[in-house]
């Protein structure tokens, strides 16, 4: 393993005692407690045959279970092993609705990722029987889920992700198009459109398109001004997406027994209520057999192998799986659904002297996406011979589907005699994460992104170290040939393709994918509006079932332009402070100055008769001002003693230096069971929230923080630096300029953080 891939495993998936101290001593032992894990769904005489099988597929990273199943298996941990949910439908009543935000905390405290379609509530304005109150709307309850969503540290240590999807002829739907344009708010969510076939009609002929809830038309707007108020948010903010439903469940296998109206986070995994899918991906990277040379080829005969082992093992995970709520156990067990994809696609054609998203490309991935379909379908039948067929299979009416026409012969009568044991098995999702624990392969069918970057890692004693990650396929050329040698034109990243090269790999690899796809078009800053809402079009006439883009902008930043330099160490100054860009590590807590500069800030909280008054001073080292100390006063007693407390450790976190800016994101992540109040024009979740707002609004005010992307500014020795001077984004996690956007999910390149895995 490499440096890198070896710290993912051992901070991400190795097991380890309460203690700390580690029961997994190598990779070796991570696979082969996810072997076991899964084999214990085996009849007792099966067992050890299977567990070996899986071993072996798993070994050399060829097979790369999601997140939660290396994490979480054979741990004996109370946490799931399904990454993708969506949640039941939200009723229209406050009970129901807090019952659903209820249901999304015990979700995502066990590790799953959440869709939610907020369609199902009355808009703003309209009456509240019986209370004599006008509804607040769904993007009013997403400002609460948003909040709580920070509360909730999901299983494995990351945060919470999820999706919300609305319908495009909710009369909020303007509403939820722009909820997302104030920097910050809800920053838990990716947001996406449900869009209607006779939507895109409608923007065809441009005609009206009413805006109705319960039968009842609220508004009449120009399809064509309402899409093209989806595109310029889209272009501006890259958000919201876009998902195709009625393609969703016109193509959908279950689609006799289910309606969707929603996805997991990243989109690839389209779910009906309580839905849930287990994901894994295939390394193509690791089959290709003579890597550059003219004889290179994907070995189709192991793929086929592979697929059949990846489908039993995760099958099996659906049987030994926790999970959240018994609603979701109940769905998945009806209908078994798995998700099976791939990863390190790109570099695998790079590996055949392929350019991604040439024609000859597009023949390779056709080629090795069906062989997958294809011994996916038959490996299922065959467990259906001999497990059993999904509870809810129903021959009639799933021969009739149309993934399931397309099919060969020899499956469809396979599945005629005996049944399929998983109701859909392929879906390609983000793999950012498995992808550089299986050392940094390009992810799920996404371009490489950056040939090299650097990655910056914090060391126990607080100092940073740089370290250069490769792309595989460049590494290995690089082995291969030098690092001298010229890099070959097959060799392109996501930057430097054409919108028609990514939408012909994603429409190419949906023909072959009976679920979705998480997939992100990058676009240049330089590109056209006109240009722009094109490709969602062109997504649509070419048989995607959703669209994701970005395109730098002001509001969530730049794409990055990775560098293979590293700058200059830091120097030290003369109080032995090793500086690295605008942080400084001390190796000793600072003394206090007799005299130093502040500001008091007043809160007033509802549940309080007395104000607070929190006073944040700050120390000014080599001309610029960090925060030294906090004191909250009051005359309310009762907070006396949890305000002393509070104010020593933040004050005593700020005098040993270092990026102090988590104090502000764990403070505003706390969140009130009595409730919150909204304070500045949006949703404050407790008082304690409000304290780290104010030092949030201090910090910026001093300059020590940054306003727009809301992170501390770490510059001098960033891994990348912002394209045509648009601002980097800053990753929650680490602070560093290089939180990008790839698969339709947000991730930062330098510490490995991701929003949605």
């Amino acid at each position: 393993m490499s440096d890198i891939a070896h710290q993912i495993w051992d901070m991400k998936y190795r097991f380890r005692q309460p203690d700390g101290t580690p029961i997994d001593s190598d990779v070796a032992d991570s696979w082969g407690r996810v072997a076991l894990a899964a084999s214990a769904a085996e009849a007792p005489e099966d067992r050890r045959e299977q567990a070996l099988a899986f071993a072996e597929a798993l070994a050399g990273y060829r097979f790369l279970p999601a997140g939660r199943i290396l994490a979480g298996a054979g741990t004996g941990r109370s946490v799931t092993l399904f990454n993708c949910f969506v949640m039941g439908t939200i009723p229209d009543s406050m009970d129901g609705i807090f019952g659903a935000l209820r249901e999304a905390a015990l979700t995502l405290q066990q590790g799953g990722g959440i869709g939610y379609d907020f369609s199902t509530i009355r808009p703003r304005g309209a009456p509240v029987e019986g209370v004599g109150a006008d509804a607040s709307g769904p993007v009013s309850f997403m400002d609460v889920w948003d909040a709580m969503c920070r509360t909730i540290m999901s299983a494995g240590s990351r945060r919470g992700a999820m999706m919300a999807t609305l319908l495009c002829d909710h009369p909020d739907v303007e509403d939820f198009i722009a909820a997302k344009r104030r920097p910050g708010r809800l920053q838990n969510f990716n947001l996406s459109v449900l869009v209607t076939d006779a939507f895109m009609e409608a923007v065809r002929t441009d005609a009206d398109w009413p805006l109705q809830f319960g039968g009842r038309v609220y508004k009449t707007v120009r399809a064509r001004a309402l899409w093209d108020r989806i595109m310029q948010s889209t272009y501006d903010y890259a958000e919201p997406g876009v998902i195709f439903i009625d393609r969703i469940n016109a193509e959908d296998n279950l689609g006799y027994c289910e309606t969707i109206r929603a996805t997991n986070p990243c989109g690839e995994q389209p779910l009906p209520p309580y839905g849930a899918c287990l994901l894994g991906s295939i390394n193509l990277a690791r089959l290709v057999r003579h890597p550059f040379e003219e004889n290179a080829e994907l070995d189709i005969g192991e793929l086929e192998r592979l697929t059949a082992t990846a489908i039993r093992l995760l099958d099996n995970v659906i049987d030994v799986s926790r999970f959240p709520l018994e609603a979701q156990r109940a769905e998945a067990q009806a209908k078994r659904r798995i998700g099976l994809g791939v990863t390190g696609l790109a570099d695998a054609l790079i590996f055949c002297r392929v350019r991604y998203g040439s024609p000859e490309s597009i023949e390779l991935i056709e080629r090795w996406l069906e062989a997958i379909a294809h011994a996916a379908y038959r490996a299922s039948v065959d467990l259906a011979k001999l497990k059993g067929p999904f509870p809810l299979f129903d021959a009639g009416e799933y021969l009739q589907r149309p993934f399931i026409q397309r099919l060969p012969d020899d499956i469809r009568e396979g599945i005629a005699q005996h049944g399929i044991r998983n109701g859909l098995l392929t879906s390609i999702a983000p793999t950012g994460t498995i992808s550089l624990y299986a050392g940094n392969v390009s992810s799920g069918i996404e371009p490489v992104f950056a040939y090299s970057y650097s990655r910056r890692v914090l060391m126990p004693d607080g100092t940073p170290e740089e370290q250069i990650v490769r792309d595989f396929a460049v590494a290995a050329f690089r082995e291969k040939f030098g690092d001298t040698a010229e890099l070959p034109d097959y060799f392109v990243s996501a930057q430097t393709l054409s919108p028609d090269d990514h939408l012909a790999v994603q429409a190419a690899a949906q023909k072959y994918v009976d679920s979705s796809i998480s997939k992100t078009i990058n676009l240049p800053e330089s590109i056209s509006f006109e240009a722009f809402k094109d490709i969602y079009v062109k997504a649509y006439e070419s048989g995607c079932k959703g669209c994701t883009t970005y395109r730098p902008n002001e509001v969530t930043g730049s794409v990055l332009t990775v560098t293979d330099a590293v700058e200059a160490a830091a120097d030290e100054t003369a109080d032995d402070m090793p500086k690295t860009g605008d942080i400084v590590y001390m190796h000793r807590p600072l003394d206090r100055p007799d005299v130093l500069i502040g500001q008091t800030y007043k809160i007033k909280w509802l549940d309080s008769d007395h104000a607070f008054y929190i006073t944040v001073n700050d120390v000014e080292k080599d001309g610029r001002r960090r925060p030294f100390e906090v004191f909250i006063n009051s005359k309310n007693m009762e907070a006396y003693a949890w305000t002393l407390a509070l104010t020593r450790m933040i004050s005593a976190v700020f005098r040993r230096g270092g990026d102090v800016s988590f104090v502000v994101d764990e403070l505003k992540a706390v969140f009130d069971p009595r409730g919150g109040q909204w304070m500045g024009g949006h949703y404050v979740p407790s008082l304690l929230a409000a304290i780290g707002e104010v030092i949030h609004k201090h910090l910026i005010a001093i300059g020590f923080m940054a306003d727009a992307d809301d992170r501390l500014p770490q510059n001098a020795r960033a891994v990348a630096v912002a394209a045509e001077g648009a601002p980097a984004r800053h990753c929650p996690r680490c602070g560093s300029p290089s939180f990008v956007k790839l698969e339709g999910c947000d991730s930062c390149l330098s510490c490995s953080y991701s929003k949605c895995g």
